[in-house]
């Protein structure tokens, strides 16, 4: 945690910017990684308009049927290096930024940066759930590019 309400988080993938982004923007692949493991992000609930003031909302769905919905406004759309939305609707105006900084090797660094992230989401219980979806995209971006790059 860089300060409170701010979190940052670094990933490096063997994959291009390209890729990664179209990871993070088509319904087709977020249906796979979408949301803390143990939930779904079911297809029919994925919603990208992907353009400044474009909407982009994911219903996830526990293990016991329940769901969350992630309403967000896309601020900025700058393929294939940088991606940010806001949630209106989360207390404050939650905003992530996503850049892709291609590292010269086949190699892709993402950096999630999010603002305003209420205490809700910043509990430490949250945070691991925000991790395992990383990981989850790590895992899924890991076999598509296997399968598209190399």
């Amino acid at each position: 945690m860089t300060a409170p309400g701010e979190f940052t988080y670094r990933r490096i993938h063997r994959a291009s910017r390209e890729l990664l982004f179209e990871c993070l923007t088509r319904p087709e692949h977020l249906t796979h990684f979408w949301g803390p493991s143990g939930t779904t992000t079911p297809l029919d609930g994925i919603i990208v308009d992907l353009r400044p003031g474009g909407a982009f909302e994911t219903v996830m769905v526990n293990a016991d049927g329940s769901q969350y919905t992630m309403r967000a406004i896309y601020v900025e759309v700058r393929r294939p290096d940088r991606l940010v939305w806001t949630e209106p609707s989360v207390e404050g105006g939650m905003t992530t930024t996503i850049t892709f900084a291609d590292l010269g090797d086949g190699r892709t660094e993402v950096t999630t940066h999010q603002t305003n992230v209420p205490a809700t989401f910043a509990d430490p219980r949250a945070r691991k759930g925000f991790e395992t979806s990383l990981r989850r995209f790590d895992e899924y971006v890991a076999a598509v590019a296997s399968r598209t790059e190399g």
